[in-house]
């Protein structure tokens, strides 16, 4: 089985152009490809997985992959799956957050001479003038085709500004730019990026001629099914210092039955054989099935020692014993008023519940335990004397936290 056939029977591919060149261009390793990553925050993210492993995937079969840090699109912002405008970042937010991306990436994927390349598209999309930009592109964009887009339609109902508009045509540059400077003839994507790649291996052909090969590949992502990167309204972050490694464990555990055998074929290097044979698993199994993903991306995002310790807690949780490798909450006395702190504020602080509101709805509803104890009292408080000697706070039956005094 080539890697083009093992992509697809991971069910990677969503739709591709020119199948057949595409396929044998990777299984012969002759793909110079790129997927872009907007620095729109200082961590990638789960959702950001997908990308991360095709390339580490694509890589080992001898192909180069470019990772396009999008220093420049960044300072637009993508449109695609928004019903607002995205927050403006600063030329030097944008600059720390690439930087941050490149330290996750190099977990993933091998850098260097003749390896894996990291391009900003600010370098070329910042220096361009934009009557320039109009001369040579821009008869080559139908704004009816644009406005059809699927990246466009939600925006739609409250409004597209033209800063917005302009994102596609900055994307498609880029693999225009790619394609003539880093000899790159492959992107590969979101399906939700669909109509601005097509853009993209469009504008190729219509400046450089039908014999262009430029190719386009998408991959399936949230609209089929799996909310992967999300829970309770937050993101789980790829930096351990957002989303800890027990919280990043804890994520992929408790992914829904329905979803566990599709992530592990996504998004983990077990064999195909082996994860055939998990499709039989009912019950019980199941939950085998959700640990082993949680090990396996845990392990590849902060390390097989990290992983062991949220694998550790997570059954000293169902266990009902406690754990030293338990997550942890410090306080100080600052955290405190009258020397004591109150459940809701304590389940804000701990990351259990993301504000007081929801805190107060999970007391209500008897969803909060200390120590074991259901805490059913939005008033209730607990001493600093009770605190030093650490605290077991729970959410439900899959989410706790040590609480210790310090």
């Amino acid at each position: 089985m080539g890697i083009y056939e093992e992509l697809v029977a991971r069910g990677l591919i969503a739709q591709v152009t020119n199948e057949e060149e595409i396929r044998n261009m990777v299984n012969a390793g002759k793909a110079t490809f790129y997927i872009g990553f907007d620095c729109t925050a200082d961590s990638l993210t789960a959702g950001h997985f997908m990308a991360l492993t095709l390339m580490k995937r694509l890589q080992q079969a001898g192909n180069k992959p470019i990772a396009l840090i999008g220093g420049g699109t960044t300072m637009i912002g993508d449109p695609s799956g928004r019903t607002d405008m995205r927050k403006m970042l600063t030329r030097e937010d944008i600059n720390h957050n690439a930087e941050c991306f490149r330290r996750q990436m190099e977990r993933f994927i091998e850098f260097g001479p003749g390896k894996a390349q990291m391009v900003n598209n600010a370098d070329w999309l910042l220096n361009l003038n934009y009557v320039d930009v109009l001369r040579e592109v821009g008869a080559c964009f139908s704004v009816n085709n644009m406005l059809r887009a699927e990246c466009y339609k939600q925006r739609m109902e409250k409004g597209l500004s033209f800063f917005e508009f302009n994102y596609m045509i900055m994307q498609s540059y880029d693999f225009y730019y790619l394609f003539q400077h880093y000899d790159c003839n492959m992107q590969f994507g979101g399906d939700d990026q669909w109509s601005n790649m097509l853009g993209g291996t469009e504008l190729i052909r219509k400046k450089l001629g039908k014999d262009a090969h430029a190719m386009t590949i998408t991959l399936l992502t949230d609209s089929h099914g799996m909310k992967m990167g999300k829970t309770a309204g937050n993101a789980v972050w790829l930096d351990p210092n957002k989303t800890s490694p027990f919280d990043f464990y804890q994520y992929w555990r408790n992914v829904d039955d329905a979803d566990v055998l599709k992530c592990i074929r996504m998004l983990t290097f077990l064999p195909l054989e082996q994860i055939d044979e998990m499709a039989t698993w009912e019950g019980s199994q199941l939950n085998r099935a959700k640990e082993i993903l949680a090990f396996e991306l845990t392990s590849m995002v902060h390390g097989e020692e990290e992983a062991k310790k949220a694998e550790a807690s997570a059954k000293a949780l169902f266990t009902g014993a406690d754990s030293a490798n338990a997550p942890t909450t410090e306080l100080s006395e600052a955290d405190l008023t009258d020397g004591s702190i109150d459940i809701m504020t304590l389940l804000v602080k701990t990351g259990l519940c993301p504000s007081k509101s929801d805190a107060r709805r999970n007391v209500q509803q008897g969803g909060v335990s200390v120590d074991d104890v259901k805490v059913s009292d939005i008033g209730a408080v607990f001493t600093a004397e009770q605190l030093k000697d650490g605290i077991l706070v729970k959410r439900g039956k899959k989410n706790f936290q040590k609480v210790i005094l310090k």
